[in-house]
């Protein structure tokens, strides 16, 4: 699983990196976080609303998306479902390479 938080600034001083790596150390967020000031992630993904989560499965599309706070438990339950299915496509194709071999 990767964790990847992409900031878009709400307003100008959350623009200024110096502000955002404060933000970081202030939090102790460990995952990698991309700055979008120009907003090209938050339009590339449609998106309206902050914070807005989405969970991407193995086959690489959007499989889950929560907008605001809140909503952890479910959101618990997608990331544990996805990573079921992450597992059972790595046993498939382990199985698959065993065979060819």
């Amino acid at each position: 699983m990767v964790v990847i938080g992409v900031h878009y600034p709400e307003f100008d001083y959350e623009a200024e990196p110096s502000n955002i790596k404060e933000y970081v150390a202030e939090t102790n967020t460990t995952y990698p976080i991309v700055v979008d000031n120009e907003g090209e992630s938050w339009d590339a993904y449609d998106q309206r609303y902050w914070p807005t989560r989405y969970l991407i499965g193995v086959d690489g599309f959007i499989r889950y998306d929560h907008i605001g706070e809140g909503g952890y438990n479910e959101t618990e339950q997608q990331i544990q479902a996805l990573l079921a299915e992450r597992d059972r496509v790595r046993q498939q194709r382990n199985a698959t390479t065993a065979e060819a071999n």
